[in-house]
């Protein structure tokens, strides 16, 4: 990555610092000699970077977060949008407390982050880098929240870009799975989706963020992968052609007998059984 900009200096602010995904960016951007500062919910001892403690659902603690974070640092070239939850929530049953906090930390954290940093961004002509998801283009069945959230967060990324395109760059970047514990909850609920995503190496995650992140010209969308990018061309312009994709594999995950333990699929799996008789 010869080509991208020297990050000596850069004064960068992480969200979901303390996860799989930023721990691994504090640690390479750092190691570029960037200043990081971090946002999570729980730091943890061995951080790569100090972190503030922050619940990105709280209206009057982000403020206060980012206004210490951006104390720490003189201000602020870089945020990176990382933080995101996900959870079972199938789309037929009614949203509940599952659907709202995975809406509230994916989407409106993502927002009420990006606000209180706009100010210090303009002054600075920074970057904006949205840990977005395949799962915004291109949905997949038992996560409709997650899919949901993320592709809102893309649609936020698009209105910022318009209204800050004159100071501030904002990529957003589509990771497809990647084994952490953001997997763990669906897994606990009998809803794995494996077998429906091919999992990528958190490497090439990270590589594509700092693409985006210090890339000499300001990119709108980047895929994590060659096959990402097809993913995203088809999931945007032939999106009836992904559709049968994916509902033909998820038809073949449940004659595998996948979900057999899932009180969550049960219906699911019921009418896939009714429809072959």
């Amino acid at each position: 990555m010869s080509s991208l900009r020297d990050a000596t200096g850069l004064r960068v602010l992480i969200t979901g610092a303390s996860g799989t995904f930023g721990r691994a960016l504090a640690r390479e951007l750092t190691g570029r000699g960037a200043r990081v500062v971090g946002l999570d919910v729980a730091p943890r001892d061995d951080d790569p970077v100090p972190v503030i403690a922050c619940d990105l659902t709280d209206d009057d603690a982000v403020p206060a977060a980012v206004a210490t974070a951006m104390g720490r640092l003189g201000g602020l070239d870089l945020l990176i949008n990382n933080a995101g939850v996900g959870g079972p929530a199938p789309a037929e049953l009614a949203p509940g407390a599952e659907v709202r906090r995975q809406l509230d930390i994916n989407l409106l954290g993502t927002w009420r982050v990006s606000a209180a940093c706009v100010p210090a961004l303009v002054a600075s002509r920074g970057r904006v880098v949205m840990v977005a998801s395949r799962m915004a283009v291109m949905q997949l069945p038992f996560a409709a929240a997650y899919g949901a959230s993320k592709r809102a967060m893309v649609a936020y990324a698009d209105a910022l870009r318009l209204e800050l395109g004159t100071h501030v760059g904002v990529t957003c970047v589509y990771p497809s799975a990647v084994r952490s514990p953001i997997h763990d909850s669906t897994a606990a609920a009998g809803l794995s989706l494996e077998g429906m995503s091919s999992y990528e190496p958190l490497e090439g995650v990270v590589d594509t963020v700092l693409r985006a992140a210090l890339s000499r010209r300001t990119r709108r969308d980047l895929p994590t992968t060659r096959r990402g990018a097809v993913e995203l061309f088809l999931a945007r312009h032939l999106p009836a052609l992904t559709d049968r994709i994916v509902a033909r594999t998820f038809a073949a995950r449940i004659r595998s007998g996948a979900f057999g333990t899932a009180e969550l699929a049960a219906p699911a799996v019921e009418r896939h059984a009714g429809a072959g008789a």
